[in-house]
């Protein structure tokens, strides 16, 4: 019989904490409507007492989504509780998330206050809040450095007092996974009624250990993770909730299930990242654009004969559509072989080793071959590969100025040309390209990367689409679905 771990996603709260990434709240809105789709048991919508905006969003929040509970957190403080219990009216499931910091640090520097203290404070807010909700979470602000046995005691007076879930954070992401593990077996074996209450974890990655001390502290009796999408946070962030569900779905065995549906993480994903402003890194696990990549020749032969060979995970179960072959300098004949099979060219063995020795010319000089490359080298002709290629793009913009672009583009050998203008250089741009395209079409990413520094920098745009094409050709209509890169110096 499986074990059942319940998700508690801080994207809306922890997550937003993060310096230039504010959501307003028909953004908020978006983000929880998704995380209830992603199937996520708990979503902290923000902390009411913070600012209007924090106190209006829980409200709206709560009225968008109907089965997973709403949490608001406050401070142990009893004005905190009262207004976060009226943001919370409209909640189908309400939970107050209240608590107060353990550590002696905490007690000495930030509250300059006692044990004893704090452990009054601590069973107070429980109760006050207990007033108002069924369900309430009290956090050990700092667990993670705070003393096992008063943490214990702690523990054993808010469950006492009516906390229905204990939440024990490492708040500065200072253990270690083996002292995390320890901490969370040290309580389920000295607090006497543990059993009435869920322990969670809430881990950060300022040492990047947030996922390795979530893990353990599951291992250890938590049933309850805090996480965001991402693993967007304070400094350096929190756990991502990606890995953690991928982690238990990849190791079955362990028994452990969740609510999770796994094949709407990576669209949460870019969601999250679109509306925060924060670009994903390459590498970044699960989600990153190069995780279910292959460059290495001994990898991507070894993919070709069979996946599992170099891939723990399908990326259709985390919603992607397949994984890529990238054709480097690095890559092997059986990595170009299957690009130009997949763009409808084979050729013999013979043939192949002569094109291989200029692919590996080309692909020193480059340091990404694409397929249109791949088939000029094999002579392929690009009209009858329905090729789309950009011939040139050009921006007029500047403050004062209004953004104008000039765009085009080589369509299965015919010539299109097209110009508009719009609200910013990339605006005008995709208007432009509209105007040759006669169909919706959706950005799928745009990165702007500096390529030298100084006054007189240089920068590269990475914009890559999504459309169904139409294209005039001989007065009639083409259709083909496609993604395609479009590279200009700035």
């Amino acid at each position: 019989m499986s074990d059942r771990l319940f998700i508690f996603d801080t994207t809306l709260r922890d997550g937003e904490q993060v310096p230039g990434c504010q959501l307003n709240t028909v953004e908020k809105i978006q983000v929880a409507k998704a995380l209830e789709q992603l199937g996520v048991d708990v979503i902290e919508a923000g902390f009411p007492i913070s600012s209007p905006g924090d106190f209006n969003s829980v409200i709206e929040i709560s009225k968008a989504v109907t089965w997973p509970t709403i949490c608001a957190l406050t401070r142990a403080v009893e004005r905190d509780i009262e207004v976060a219990f009226d943001a919370l009216k409209y909640a189908k499931h309400k939970r107050i998330h209240t608590g107060i910091g353990t550590s002696d640090e905490h007690i000495k520097f930030k509250f300059n206050s006692t044990r004893e203290e704090i452990l009054e404070r601590a069973v107070a807010a429980t109760k006050y809040a207990k007033r108002f909700v069924d369900d309430v979470e009290f956090y050990c602000e700092d667990a993670g450095r705070t003393d096992n046995e008063y943490l214990a005691r702690v523990v054993e007076a808010v469950i006492k007092a009516g906390a229905t879930v204990v939440n024990i954070p490492d708040t500065t992401g200072y253990c270690l996974p083996q002292e995390y593990f320890d901490k969370i077996k040290y309580l389920k074996e000295h607090v006497d009624n543990i059993d009435c209450a869920i322990i969670s974890t809430h881990c950060h990655n300022d040492l990047g250990m947030a996922t390795a001390n979530t893990f353990n502290g599951v291992m250890a009796g938590a049933r309850q993770v805090e996480v965001t999408i991402n693993g967007i946070g304070e400094r350096a962030g929190n756990t991502s909730l990606e890995e953690i569900a991928m982690i238990l779905k990849c190791h079955r065995s362990l028994g452990i299930e969740t609510n999770i549906n796994t094949t709407k993480i990576y669209p949460t994903s870019r969601m999250v990242s679109s509306l925060m402003n924060m670009p994903i890194q390459p590498n970044k696990a699960i989600v990153g654009r190069n995780a279910f990549a292959h460059s290495s020749g001994i990898h991507q032969d070894g993919v070709l004969k069979n996946v599992h060979t170099y891939e723990i995970m399908d990326p259709k179960d985390v919603g992607i559509d397949d994984n890529s072959i990238v054709l480097t300098a690095r890559s092997g004949r059986a990595a170009l072989k299957h690009r130009l099979h997949v763009n409808g060219v084979d050729l013999s063995e013979e043939k192949l080793d002569k094109i291989y020795e200029k692919f590996l010319v080309l692909a020193d000089q480059k340091k990404e071959v694409s397929d249109a490359d791949a088939l000029m080298l094999a002579g392929a002709d690009t009209a009858d590969t329905h090729a789309v290629r950009l011939d040139f793009l050009q921006v007029t913009t500047g403050k004062g100025v209004k953004s104008v672009a000039s765009i085009g583009l080589d369509i299965s050998g015919q010539k299109f040309e097209a110009a508009a203008s719009g609200n910013g250089p990339v605006d005008a741009a995709i208007k432009a390209l509209k105007k040759i395209i006669m169909k919706q079409m959706t950005l799928k990413e745009f990165t702007i990367q500096a390529i030298s520094k100084g006054s007189d920098d240089v920068g590269k745009v990475h914009m890559q689409v999504e459309l169904w094409l139409w294209c005039q050709y001989r007065y009639r209509y083409r259709q083909r679905r496609g993604v395609y890169r479009l590279y200009q110096q700035i």
